[in-house]
C-alpha cells in the first residue's frame, strides 16, 4: 500500500482557511478536504472563485476527484463540499456526530429540512473507520472537543487535523462552542499525538501568531508534541483545560458563524428557495 500522498494546500485568506488537495500517486485518485465557498457577507453574494481553482489543480494535474471530506461542520466560512457534489457527482464524507451538531444548530435557524440524521451528507464515518482513497488507507480519528462532530483523517503519513490542532506557534482550536469541551479536545490531542511523530500534520487554518509574517499550515507530530504552545512538552490535562477556558472566555464570535453553520449543517447546500424564489439565510437576533 502507498503511503505518502501528494498534499496540496489551498490558503484562503478571506477565511483563513486551508484547502486540502489530497491524491494517491499510484492512481490519481483524489480528494478534496475541507473546501471553502467564497461568500461577500456585505452583499450576501457566493462564489466559486476558490474551488475553481482547485479543480484547476486537479485536472492539471491529470487527478480523478473520488470524495469530498470535511473535517466538521465549520463555523468560520461557508463549505463548496454540496457545489463538488452537484458539479463534480462525488459524496461527501463527515464524521457521524454531525448528527450532534445538526440537533443544535437545525433548531436556532428553524431549517425544517434539515433532519438531525445526517442525511444531508452521503457518509457518515466512526471512530477508527478506514477506507480507500485509491491505494492509500484513510483512517478516521474522532476529535471532538472543538465541535462534538470533529475528525481527523489520517491518509498515509498525512494528518489532517481540521481545527483541533493548529501551528505549534499558535495552539489550539477554542473549545466554547455548543457541544465543545476543553478537556475532551485535550484528549483528542493526546490520541493524534499518539501517532508517529514523523507523520506530517495539515492544520485547518493558519493566522499570523505575533513574530511570523508568512502563513504555514504543514508540520509534524514530532514539532507538534514538543512545541505547541498549548500542548506541547508534556502540558497536563488540567494547565490545558484552564488555559484554554480563560483564553475561549476573551474570544468574540467568527464573522460568519450565522450564516458558516446554516450552510455547512446542510453540508454546504443552501436553505430551500421560498415562495418568490429567492434563497434566503436566517440570522436569528441575539442568541450568539
Amino acid at each position: 500500500m502507498a503511503a505518502h500522498p501528494d498534499v496540496r494546500g489551498f490558503f484562503d485568506p478571506a477565511t483563513h482557511t486551508v484547502t486540502y488537495l489530497v491524491s494517491d500517486p499510484a492512481t490519481g485518485q483524489a480528494a478534496i478536504i475541507d473546501p471553502v465557498l467564497d461568500y461577500e457577507a456585505a452583499t450576501a453574494r457566493t462564489s466559486t472563485v476558490s474551488i475553481d481553482a482547485v479543480m484547476t489543480a486537479v485536472r492539471e494535474a491529470g487527478l480523478t476527484l473520488v470524495m469530498v471530506l470535511e473535517t466538521h461542520a465549520h463555523a468560520d466560512h461557508l463549505s463548496a463540499a454540496d457545489h463538488l457534489r452537484r458539479t463534480q457527482g462525488v459524496p461527501i464524507g463527515i464524521g457521524e456526530s454531525i448528527t450532534a451538531v445538526q440537533a443544535i444548530f437545525g433548531p436556532l435557524f428553524d431549517a425544517r429540512d434539515v433532519t438531525a440524521d445526517g442525511v444531508a451528507f452521503d457518509r457518515l464515518y466512526a471512530d477508527g473507520d478506514t477506507f480507500a482513497l485509491g491505494d492509500l488507507a484513510v483512517e478516521v480519528i474522532h476529535t471532538p472537543g472543538h465541535t462534538p462532530a470533529c475528525v481527523s483523517y489520517r491518509i498515509g503519513d498525512a494528518l489532517f487535523t481540521g481545527d483541533t490542532l493548529f501551528m505549534p506557534d499558535y495552539g489550539t482550536a477554542r473549545a466554547d462552542f455548543p457541544g465543545g469541551d476543553a478537556r475532551t479536545l485535550y484528549r483528542s490531542i493526546r490520541k493524534l499525538l499518539a501517532v508517529p511523530d514523523t507523520t506530517r500534520v495539515f492544520v485547518g487554518h493558519d493566522y499570523l501568531p505575533e513574530g511570523r509574517s508568512d502563513f504555514r499550515f504543514e508540520t509534524t507530530v514530532g514539532e507538534q508534541a514538543a512545541r505547541n504552545i498549548h500542548v506541547g512538552a508534556g502540558t497536563s490535562e488540567e494547565t490545558f483545560v484552564a488555559m484554554r477556558e480563560a483564553r475561549d472566555a476573551t474570544l468574540s464570535a467568527p464573522q460568519l458563524i450565522l450564516p458558516s453553520l446554516q450552510v455547512n449543517i446542510r453540508a454546504g447546500a443552501m436553505p430551500p428557495a421560498e415562495p418568490d424564489g429567492r434563497v434566503y439565510l436566517r440570522m436569528p437576533l441575539n442568541v450568539i
